[in-house]
C-alpha cells in the first residue's frame, strides 16, 4: 500500500466512523440525554424464558425537561448479569437514530438475571469528544531527555512542534508518521535517551460541555422495567458440541458470557483447562511476543507469575518498565513483552534507545509455527486524534501482511481494550475513545488470518472498572489466548 493509499485508507475509515456520530452544537444543558428520565423496557414479555431465548431492550432517550430525544448517538454500555452464579453478559446496542434503541441480549444461563443499561455519555457528549478529539494535538505534552556522557538535557517533544527551532525528527518515510523533539545546543539528535509525559491544562471542549463530564454525569443507570427477568432450562437436550476456537474465526458479538467467572465463548469451544500442568504445556517449545501497552504486559506478568518455571531477567533499566524478557529452559519457553512506540503516555520516564513501531517489531522477528505474536494498542493512543491510531493500525497490518507471506503458520492474536474507570478524565481517556478504537481494528484486520480476544467485550461483561482488571478476569482472556495457540 503506498502513501497515497494509505492516506485514502485512513480517510475512509475515519469518515465510517464520523458518519455515525451526531453533529451536535450543545447550547442547553436541560436538553442533553437524561438518564433517570430515559426507560428501558422489554419489547413482547413473556410469560417464561428459556436458555437460549433473545431478549430485546427498549430504550427510550429522554432529556432533563422530560422531552424525548429524536436523534441518536448516544453511548451506553449494555449487560445482564446473575450476581450469585458470577454470570453475566453483554449487550448488542442497536440505534434508531430517533431517541429510541433495541438492545439485544441472548440469555445464556437460568436463573434470576437482571437487566442493566448504563448511559456513559449522552449524544452530546459524544458529539464534544469527538470534535475536541480531532481537533489537535496537545493534551499530552513530551520532554525527552537528551544524554552526551555526563551532561544531560531537557527539551520539548511532541507529534508537532510549531516552532521554527532546531527540531529533530524520528521517522522512517514508509510509515507515514513522525514524532518530533527540540534540538537542544551541543547535542545530536541520537542522543535523545529518555522521554516522560505530562497532562497539559489545555481542553477542546467549552465551558458548557466540561458540565457533561462531572463524575456524577457520567455512566448513570437508566431505569428498566422489569429489572429482571427469570430462566429456565426448558429442553433436556444437551448443548451443541462446538468446534474448538481457532485462528482465523470470525468473532461474534457477544463473543461470550462469563459463568461462575469463567469465560464460555457463543461460537467455538474453549479448551479445557482442567489443570495448571496443561495449561503450562501449552506454552512448550513457543516464542512469545507481547507487543503493546500495559494490559498485555499484564498477560505477560500472568504467565510468568503462574508458571513458576519462568525466570524473569533484570535488564537493569532505568525508568519504568518498557520491555520484559523471561525464559522457561526446561518447557524451552522464550518469553517476551515490549511496548510499541509513541505515544505512551505513564506517570514516570522511560528509556526510548531501543524503542520500535510495533510494524518494525514484527518486521524484525522470522516468524514459524513455533512464533506467537499478542498484540494491543490503544489505551494510550485515546488523548490524541485517531488519525494517528488509524495509521498506525494500518502499519501494523501491512507488517503482518509481509510476516503472513514468509511465515504463514506463524500465530498472531489481536487482544482488543479493556475498559476502564468510568470518570477519569473524560477527555483525554473516556471509553467512547475505546469504542472507536475497536471498530478501527476489527475494520482493519478483518481480512487476516488472526484470532481476536475480545476483552471489550469481556470487561463490559464482568462490569470491570479498571484498564488493568482483576485476575478472573485476566484469566478468562488468558485462557482464550491459550486455546487459540494450542
Amino acid at each position: 500500500m503506498t502513501g497515497s493509499e494509505d492516506g485514502l485508507r485512513s480517510i475512509e475509515i475515519f469518515n465510517k466512523i464520523s458518519v455515525t456520530i451526531p453533529n451536535l452544537t450543545l447550547t442547553d444543558l436541560n436538553k442533553v440525554s437524561c438518564a433517570k428520565r430515559s426507560r428501558a423496557t422489554i419489547v413482547h414479555p413473556q410469560e417464561r424464558y428459556c436458555v437460549g431465548d433473545k431478549l430485546t431492550v427498549q430504550i427510550d432517550i429522554f432529556d432533563y425537561l422530560g422531552y424525548k430525544k429524536t436523534y441518536g448517538g448516544d453511548f451506553m454500555k449494555a449487560r445482564i448479569s446473575t450476581p450469585s452464579l458470577k454470570a453475566a453478559t453483554s449487550g448488542k446496542v442497536e440505534d434508531f437514530n430517533n431517541g429510541t434503541y433495541h438492545v439485544h441480549f441472548t440469555l445464556f444461563w437460568k436463573g434470576r438475571v437482571y437487566i442493566s443499561v448504563v448511559l456513559y455519555h449522552p449524544s452530546e457528549g459524544v458529539a464534544a469528544l469527538w470534535r475536541a478529539r480531532n481537533k489537535d494535538y496537545g493534551l499530552i505534552d513530551f520532554i525527552g531527555t537528551f544524554v552526551n556522557e555526563s551532561q544531560q538535557v531537557n527539551s520539548e517533544c511532541g507529534f508537532q512542534l510549531n516552532s521554527k527551532k532546531n527540531i529533530c525528527e524520528y521517522s522512517h518515510a514508509e510509515d507515514h508518521e513522525a514524532f518530533y523533539c527540540y534540538k537542544p545546543d551541543s547535542m545530536s539528535c541520537g542522543s535523545l535517551s529518555y522521554l516522560q509525559s505530562f497532562n497539559t491544562e489545555l481542553s477542546f471542549l467549552t465551558p458548557l460541555e466540561k458540565m457533561l463530564f462531572k463524575r456524577e454525569n457520567i455512566a448513570v443507570q437508566i431505569p428498566t422495567t422489569p429489572e429482571y427477568v427469570d430462566v429456565q432450562k426448558c429442553t433436556m437436550s444437551s448443548p451443541l458440541t462446538l468446534e474448538q476456537c481457532k485462528i482465523g474465526m470470525k468473532s461474534s458479538f457477544p463473543s461470550g458470557f462469563g459463568l461462575q467467572n469463567s469465560w464460555k465463548p457463543v461460537s467455538c469451544s474453549i479448551s479445557n483447562f482442567t489443570t495448571q500442568e496443561q495449561m503450562y504445556n501449552c506454552l512448550s517449545d513457543k516464542i512469545i511476543y507481547f507487543i503493546g501497552d500495559s494490559t498485555v504486559r499484564q498477560w505477560a506478568t500472568y504467565l510468568v507469575q503462574r508458571f513458576k518455571g519462568f525466570e524473569k531477567f533484570d535488564l537493569h533499566r532505568a525508568g519504568i518498565e518498557t520491555l520484559m524478557v523471561a525464559i522457561d529452559q526446561k518447557k524451552n519457553i522464550n518469553l517476551q513483552w515490549k511496548t510499541h512506540s509513541h505515544p505512551i503516555v505513564a506517570s514516570g520516564f522511560y528509556m526510548v534507545k531501543d524503542d520500535a513501531y510495533v510494524h518494525e517489531q514484527i518486521d524484525r522477528l522470522a516468524g514459524g509455527s513455533q512464533y506467537v505474536i499478542v498484540i494491543c494498542l490503544g489505551q494510550y493512543f485515546r488523548p490524541f486524534p485517531v488519525q494517528l491510531f488509524i495509521q498506525r493500525v494500518i502499519n501494523v497490518h501491512k507488517a503482518l501482511e509481509h510476516l503472513f507471506l514468509r511465515s504463514p503458520d506463524t500465530k498472531v492474536i489481536i487482544k482488543m481494550e479493556n475498559t476502564r474507570d468510568d470518570g477519569l478524565d473524560a477527555e483525554r481517556f473516556s471509553d467512547f475513545h475505546g469504542y472507536s478504537h475497536n471498530l478501527i481494528v476489527k475494520e482493519i484486520f478483518r481480512n487476516l488470518p488472526v484470532a481476536v480476544v475480545d476483552a471489550w467485550d469481556m470487561t463490559i461483561a464482568y462490569n470491570t472498572h479498571n484498564v488493568h482488571p482483576p485476575e478472573h478476569v485476566v484469566k478468562s482472556q488468558i485462557e482464550m489466548f491459550l486455546t487459540y495457540i494450542c
